[in-house]
């Protein structure tokens, strides 16, 4: 971005936002701004992090692949967090998967030197253990939602966790993505999108949904959605994440949180 200094864009990660300072300048001679490209693989099962990540304007989906093959998401990372915890954790290398879900940009750091910064035991320690406890809490909350409740939900849920995680109101992202993220046919997203779209929650085209009416789908969403933001309040309650306005006021209650598809 022309004229705006890269220290200043780190900041539009959350979890660099947070440091202090002196925390800060310590690591943004080190933070290298990247692309992060839609469906780029950040790194696989197994494999060793020779870089952390910390997203801005990129969405990371975190994934579990089993044998089979097939796979569902446990988490997203956004502006508010980083992607690499196993290596703080004690762990060398990662026992998931993280693609790029939404293009856009962030910063890698060396993972030795994060290392360092954190067994300094002060604040980064601190933080990054803080957005680790969000993090599991947000992976449990996705297993139950993924377990009891219906696809319409998940899908409403997944929308909303991401729209809060973007600069615009419109996601780039194909059905059959969608489909690969929670781990359900693509022919229930079809018909779900599709439900969204006549109740005039969302427009939908190949490739890009747009969502027209927030408080609508927050209206057929299941509690999971809240859940998380209050976590995150609970965790950071000076790193105002997750809290976008709604795109407009109702008119209606949801016609679709009666009669749930999927």
């Amino acid at each position: 971005m022309i004229g705006v200094p890269s220290s200043n864009l780190a900041r539009q990660n959350s979890l660099l936002a947070a440091l202090a300072p002196p925390d800060f300048d310590r690591l943004a001679p080190h933070l290298e701004r990247i692309a992060l490209p839609l469906g780029t693989m950040l790194y696989e099962p197994g494999s060793q992090l020779p870089r952390v990540i910390f997203p801005t304007t990129a969405v990371v989906s975190l994934h579990y692949v089993l044998e089979s093959g097939a796979s569902a998401e446990s988490a997203g990372v956004g502006y508010e967090g980083i992607v690499g915890i196993s290596l703080f954790m004690g762990g060398e290398t990662t026992p998931s998967s993280a693609a790029v879900q939404i293009g856009g940009h962030g910063y890698s750091l060396d993972s030795m030197l994060l290392k360092r910064e954190f067994m300094r035991s002060g604040a980064i320690q601190s933080l990054l253990l803080r957005y680790t406890q969000f993090l599991i809490a947000q992976m449990a909350q996705s297993a139950a939602c993924n377990r009891h409740h219906s696809v319409q939900q998940q899908i409403c849920r997944w929308l909303l966790a991401t729209l809060d995680r973007i600069p615009s109101g419109e996601i780039v992202v194909t059905q059959e993505s969608i489909a690969g993220v929670l781990g359900v046919r693509r022919e229930s997203v079809t018909a779900v999108a599709g439900a969204l779209q006549r109740a005039g929650l969302i427009s939908y085209r190949r490739g890009h949904i747009a969502v027209l009416d927030r408080l609508g789908l927050n209206g057929a969403v299941c509690e999971c959605y809240g859940v998380i933001k209050r976590q995150m309040r609970q965790l950071w309650p000076g790193v105002d994440g997750f809290v976008k306005e709604p795109l407009r006021a109702p008119t209606r209650e949801s016609p679709l949180r009666a009669a749930p598809l999927g």
